[in-house]
């Protein structure tokens, strides 16, 4: 042993002084800073066509103990890094759910998947209860906050792993997930055996907790050895937006369009109150590429499309779009723009996921006529909402409006009542939201 640390020693020496022969000086002198320069961190996009914010609940009770634990801990991290975690890509968190949860990092804490690795290594098992309901409700109201990284019109999925069964009520919480707009996915290990079916509360766990009982949301993995086959078909339903049904409130899966009135009895300071309108209308929503979209469409006796839905992705630009819009003036041709509107702006939407609606906002009497063009709206799928102002007949608004037309159709006599308007607009689009999902 000694000689070879001699001989080790001695190559190290010979290293030194070819370094020397090649003319490198070997400097001993700190940097100026006192302190090596940090290497600035790298920041990757990661996989934008899979955008969610994903809390992974994980067990750390005594049924599934430390040494399935560490097994536990080296499938989510497998499944973290296929999911291609990154700052426009999907961000995760971790809970630990046991005698009672414990929030190990938020979704804000890492955005590259090397440093979600670190730090699901470094997570201590805490033993006792599998109080599983306890911290599916925690993490449903208190992990997806802005503050804590949730990112709006994203959808919200919390990760159930479960050992065994759980010692707690769990259907409580799937309910308060539902609520929150949380699509909750159980995988379960090692279910309980026919001996020890009687020992669990509810057998029926896994179905009343995740976000629907259809199938899709349920996971069963038979043990944690030899999970790897298991990753991806995890990760492809993780990534798959259009399934995650909890997700879709109003809020944020909503195409609104608004067909605005720039006749020449509206007047330049009076439309800008209708802009007002549908700006503080358009508020209320989660716009974004995979949430609420706005459109907006101005006529006379012609047709103006100032936006449509795919132009602007952020509420910002949107509400900046509604703000440039020029007044047109002329005349009142409403039935010709409902037709116009149907069929290029709602067209290349029919066969997306959102619902589709229309605000109307006229001042006065079509030329034409509004019944049939707003019936083969409607029969397209879109919800119409007539509001009216000053000299609108109301006749035509309810010929325009959708069913019950008591609740769909609005009217003032003042644009300056437009204002008054904006929060039953948008509790309308919800109700029929809702419904529609009955």
């Amino acid at each position: 042993m000694l000689g070879r640390w001699a001989s080790s020693f001695s190559v190290t020496r010979t290293e030194n002084i070819a370094l020397e022969a090649v003319g490198r000086s070997i400097s001993t002198a700190r940097p100026s800073t006192g302190k090596r320069p940090k290497k600035p961190l790298e920041k990757k996009a990661g996989n934008k066509d899979c955008k969610a914010d994903i809390a992974f609940l994980i067990d750390g009770s005594y049924n599934i103990g430390q040494r399935r634990f560490n097994l536990q801990k080296n499938f989510v991290g497998k499944v973290a890094v296929m999911l291609g975690i990154g700052t426009e890509g999907p961000h995760v968190g971790v809970v630990q759910a046991s005698e009672h949860p414990k929030i190990e990092f938020y979704l804000k804490n890492f955005t590259a998947a090397k440093d979600v690795l670190f730090a699901i290594k470094e997570l201590g098992f805490r033993g006792g209860n599998s109080n599983t309901g306890k911290a599916l409700k925690h993490t449903a109201q208190k992990f997806f906050s802005l503050e804590n990284g949730a990112r709006k019109g994203i959808p919200k999925i919390i990760v159930v792993f479960l050992d065994g069964w759980p010692s707690d009520d769990i259907e409580e919480a799937g309910i308060v997930a539902r609520e929150f707009g949380v699509n909750v996915f159980i995988v379960s290990v090692a279910k309980p055996t026919t001996e020890e079916l009687g020992m669990v509360q509810d057998i029926a766990f896994v179905d009343k907790a995740v976000c629907r009982n259809n199938g899709f949301f349920s996971y069963q993995m038979p043990t944690w050895f030899g999970t790897t086959k298991y990753v991806k078909p995890l990760v492809q339903k993780l990534c798959s937006h259009e399934q995650m049904l909890c997700s879709k409130t109003c809020y944020n899966s909503v195409n609104i369009g608004f067909l605005i009135d720039g006749s020449s009895s509206v007047g330049d300071s009076n439309f800008r109150l209708v802009l007002e309108f549908i700006s503080n209308v358009a508020k209320a929503f989660e716009i974004s590429d995979i949430g609420s979209k706005i459109a907006t469409v101005q006529f006379t006796y012609d047709q103006r499309t100032e936006f449509g839905f795919t132009d602007y992705t952020t509420k910002e630009k949107v509400l900046s779009a509604i703000q440039n819009i020029r007044y047109m003036s002329g005349g009142t041709a409403t039935g010709d723009a409902i037709s116009f509107t149907t069929r290029n702006v709602f067209g290349p939407m029919k066969d997306g996921p959102n619902k589709n609606f229309l605000v109307v906002l006229t001042d006065g009497q079509s030329y034409d006529d509004v019944r049939g063009p707003a019936a083969a709206a409607q029969k397209a799928g879109i919800t119409i909402f007539s509001v009216g102002v000053a000299w609108a007949p109301v006749d035509d608004l309810k010929d325009m409006a959708s069913e019950p037309r008591e609740s769909h159709t609005f009217f003032t006599r003042e644009f300056t009542g437009l204002e008054q308007m904006v929060p039953d607009i948008i509790r309308g689009i919800c109700k029929d939201f809702l419904d529609s999902k009955q």
